[in-house]
């Protein structure tokens, strides 16, 4: 006797949570999502299709394998799982779970989905996060990001949370985890910024100016080659 599970036919998708890391394309224009354990080598965009990690040819999820995404049913499940040391640095995603699913006890494996939210905890230093900064890590031909304030960028490879949000397209929400709207990426965000992504994009720019001004105070420092040799 072959045992068959109970099927679904919800009239609305379900909303599920997990996390994973933010990644930036080598050149740029590209936003997308890493994630923290099986099928991390591989990003995907807000609205992607799962394939099964290990090759096989059948259709994500399959019962007989661990392929398709998974989330958790309970936001803060998802929220706990970033206490852990190697996961700091991730972000928390809202996902709607698309097409087929297999549902279990705290979450689901399923073909489809669509990210909703992604929010962004604070910086290392412990200030509300301003931006996404080189992580120091990548993929090939991806760069991870990490939460940053403005005080901390440094130099580095960064994009600010509304920036993130417009490269990586569909509708896609980065907020910060104090509550407010850092970043929205929707039809005519890239023309119409509120007061919280102007505030943001601002305080980057005085970051990376300031960082600029300090290069080249170094550089006219007496023995350091610059001008203030002599």
């Amino acid at each position: 006797m072959r045992l068959r599970l109970p099927e679904e036919r919800p009239t609305e998708p379900p909303t599920g949570y997990k996390i994973a890391h933010p990644v930036l394309s080598q050149d740029g224009p590209r936003a997308a999502f890493t994630g923290v354990s099986l099928g991390g080598a591989l990003p995907y965009g807000v609205v992607a299709d799962a394939s099964c990690v290990y090759g096989l040819r059948h259709a994500a999820p399959h019962r007989r394998c661990d392929c398709g995404f998974h989330c958790v049913h309970d936001r803060t499940v998802a929220e706990g799982l970033l206490c852990t040391a190697e996961h700091r640095a991730a972000v928390l995603l809202e996902v709607l779970v698309l097409g087929r699913y297999i549902r279990f006890e705290r979450g689901f494996r399923y073909a489809r989905q669509r990210v909703r939210t992604a929010t962004v905890g604070p910086c290392a230093c412990g200030t509300t996060a301003a931006a996404l900064a080189d992580a120091g890590w990548g993929r090939p031909g991806w760069h991870a990001l990490a939460p940053s304030c403005a005080g901390c960028l440094r130099g580095r490879t960064s994009v600010s949370l509304a920036g993130f949000a417009r490269r990586a397209g569909d509708g896609l929400r980065v907020v910060a985890s104090g509550g407010g709207r850092a970043g929205s990426a929707g039809p005519d965000a890239s023309d119409g910024l509120g007061v919280p992504e102007l505030v943001a994009e601002a305080a980057l720019l005085q970051a990376r100016l300031d960082w600029f001004q300090t290069q080249l105070a170094r550089l006219g420092e007496p023995g350091s080659g610059g001008t203030g040799n002599g």
